[in-house]
């Protein structure tokens, strides 16, 4: 499932650590970076830092993308609002 229209960056975030196909349950919720985290299946990066790990691990902290590109660079998409282009990602 894409994402709603109305949602929040961090609704998405845990949409897609949630494993894309719906929300969790609100006592499920995580903070945007921990659902970053966890999409990403890394721990103890920031958020942007988890976005580009999910886009390529190999990337280096020095490469790492802004947080628009990044997240168009997930969805497969250019131009969009960071929410919008998680908003399009299924999983």
């Amino acid at each position: 499932m894409a994402g709603e229209a109305g949602s929040t960056f961090t609704d998405e975030l845990n949409r897609l650590a949630n494993g894309g196909a719906s929300y969790p349950g609100l006592a499920s919720y995580l903070a945007d970076t921990g659902a970053a985290n966890e999409w990403a299946g890394t721990t103890g990066k920031a958020l942007l830092g988890a976005l580009n790990y999910k886009a390529d691990p190999t990337r280096q902290p020095d490469e790492y993308k802004g947080l628009g590109a990044v997240c168009n660079e997930l969805a497969g998409t250019t131009d969009l609002s960071p929410v919008d282009a998680l908003r399009s990602i299924t999983s």
